[in-house]
């Protein structure tokens, strides 16, 4: 079924909101890290993974979801926290180190948990596919049509714990969907030279389950494609792998050189603006109007600054608290 005119919108204002935090936070986190780079200096101190680029893949899927289906992210899960429903301001306070924050400051943006809308990300590679499958189980054992999602990246479906998901997803036809961002690059090795076949989607043949390749970065395609995997494991057929076909703007993480890649790769992809193009689309076909999205813009921009703001105002924890909340 083709997404309602307020569905559209909504994935407007939500791919908006991803790439102005993700920019926004970009220039916040160079804040004291110049003119040297040091990462463990300046207002957000340590590593940080942008998803701009990425949107199609959060917002197309999670369209499809409600708060009680979970969804298990990577390292790189702004995009993915945001489409789920997640706070922005609490998840900007975390990234921040603030008490405040959906880990009262001490996860940090890798490490990103919220119960209330089922969502939670890692910095291990290839975490998300085990945790999914639990999920999926326990709804599952519960009789409940709750779906559950696993993202990664392309690098980390040649970890043991994709297969061992697959196989186990597949045996006991869990209502899980396998996602796979391709996105080229897992940190600086290309696709091309750390995987034996073209797409990841072709794996999902060996433990017969449904393969899906999306080819283009494009928010309806895997609109399309991420509704009827969720439908089908609702109706308790099992689970299904979608690759998806993206590009990230960013580096592999902030002060990430990019020496790996073409010089003018970026400046292309972005010639090709997924929110420009889905947006072109949506106007052309009568959907919507270009003030609609104008204003579906504007509450992303009050939206981010107003976490933002909320971050930088937020206290950090106390020193006494320090081992309160954590797994000792």
């Amino acid at each position: 079924m083709a997404p309602s005119t307020e569905q559209l919108l909504e994935m407007d204002r939500q791919a908006w909101t991803i790439r102005l935090f993700e920019e926004t936070l970009a220039q916040v986190y160079m804040e004291g890290k110049s003119p040297v780079f040091d990462i463990g200096s300046g207002t957000i101190p340590g590593e940080m993974h942008l998803s701009a680029g990425q949107e199609p893949v959060a917002v197309g899927t999670c369209a499809h979801l409600g708060q009680e289906d979970t969804v298990v992210g990577t390292h790189r899960a702004h995009h993915f926290a945001i489409a789920k429903g997640v706070d922005l301001k609490e998840m900007a306070a975390e990234i921040f180190g603030k008490e405040t924050g959906l880990g009262k400051g001490k996860g940090g943006h890798m490490h990103l948990f919220d119960l209330k809308h089922k969502f939670s990300c890692s910095g291990i590679v290839g975490a998300s596919f085990p945790v999914a499958c639990g999920a999926a189980l326990a709804a599952k054992k519960k009789g409940k049509d709750w779906v559950a999602v696993a993202f990664a990246g392309e690098g980390a479906a040649n970890e043991g714990s994709f297969h061992e998901s697959l196989n186990l997803a597949a045996l006991w036809k869990l209502p899980v969907i396998f996602i796979i961002e391709d996105n080229s690059w897992a940190i600086s090795v290309h696709k091309s030279k750390s995987t034996a076949i073209p797409y990841n989607s072709q794996r999902a043949a060996a433990y017969g389950i449904p393969g899906v390749r999306v080819e283009k970065n494009d928010f309806l395609s895997v609109y399309d494609a991420a509704g009827e995997a969720i439908a089908r494991a609702r109706r308790g057929e099992g689970p299904t792998l979608i690759e998806v076909k993206t590009y990230r703007y960013f580096g592999h993480f902030m002060g990430d050189a990019e020496l790996y890649r073409p010089k003018d790769e970026v400046k292309n992809l972005k010639a090709a603006d997924p929110i420009d193009q889905f947006e072109q689309t949506i106007i052309a076909k009568g959907l919507v109007s270009r003030a609609q999205l104008d204003k579906e813009r504007e509450t992303a921009v009050k939206a981010v600054d107003e976490a933002i703001e909320f971050a930088r105002k937020s206290p950090y924890p106390k020193s006494e608290e320090a081992l309160e909340h954590v797994f000792a």
